[in-house]
């Protein structure tokens, strides 16, 4: 099967799947454009990835094949407890000036994972919660949000492959994790359901110009996503984040995109953790 695609085709598609998700994708990743669509172009018993985009950018494939191409080329990286010092900070700092903040009434502390992929940044932030409210008690919530529709498929399911968890503590691996028993589930582990329960996740698009969302959030997780935007997109959704910041809320970035965020009314008090004024 004929794989290139033609520079004009090209061009038109990665501008298409940038005013639909934001993403970048330069000239150079042709070749990781067709190597991820193949599958697709076969089922659609077309000859190539070039005819395959002609009619898929002509209509003709239809928008749930345009919701299966987002899904297959957007980048879906995760892992527990990655960048461990942000959740030190989130219960060290963050909460512990929420709950000094709040002491006297009983607000929700609630956390935002902005690009959730399959749940493990969400379901790190509820452990580290979880194990903080047994120390001092208060009420919390995560919603985690991703603009692909199989990672936030795979995030409500909770299921992940054992070896994935390696790295979490001992300690809360055990309490927080259920192991497959029945030989077709072996390697297999599942997020207990105490956090299953506080831990939403549903699709959204961070390109949409509003975000059907609570605008007091303590937390927004937005790491390693800013990075395959544009500068007018990246600044247009950290404006939108900090809208649904609770005052004296924190944004946390990936180390790659500290220096990308600029927006009055943000003070960056640390490397990738920028803070509403109160």
């Amino acid at each position: 099967m004929a794989e290139a695609i033609q520079s004009l085709t090209s061009q038109r598609f990665r501008e298409l799947l940038k005013s639909l998700s934001g993403i970048s994708l330069p000239e150079g990743k042709v070749a990781m454009i067709e190597q991820r669509l193949r599958r697709r172009v076969v089922l659609a018993r077309l000859p190539d990835t070039e005819t395959y985009l002609q009619e898929l950018m002509q209509g003709k494939l239809g928008q749930d094949e345009i919701k299966v191409v987002l899904d297959l080329l957007t980048t879906n990286t995760t892992s527990f407890f990655r960048e461990a010092e942000h959740f030190d900070f989130l219960t060290e700092v963050a909460l512990k000036e929420f709950l000094d903040r709040t002491a006297n009434d009983r607000r929700k502390f609630k956390v935002w994972s902005a690009a959730s992929s399959e749940g493990a940044e969400a379901f790190t932030a509820a452990m580290v919660l979880n194990e903080a409210a047994i120390r001092r008690k208060f009420e919390w919530a995560i919603l985690g949000t991703d603009i692909s529709r199989r990672m936030v498929q795979r995030a409500n399911q909770a299921v992940y492959e054992a070896e994935q968890i390696k790295l979490i503590p001992r300690h809360l691996s055990s309490k927080y994790f259920m192991r497959g028993t029945a030989p077709e589930v072996a390697t297999k582990v599942r997020v207990v359901p105490e956090l299953r329960r506080r831990v939403k996740f549903r699709h959204m698009n961070l390109m949409d110009p509003t975000y059907p969302l609570d605008r007091d959030i303590n937390v927004i997780f937005l790491r390693n996503v800013l990075i395959y935007f544009d500068a007018d997109d990246k600044s247009a959704v950290v404006r939108r984040m900090q809208d649904h910041l609770a005052p004296g809320g924190y944004l946390i970035t990936g180390h790659a995109e500290s220096m990308i965020v600029r927006s009055e009314g943000l003070e960056h008090v640390q490397p990738t953790i920028f803070k509403k004024a109160l």
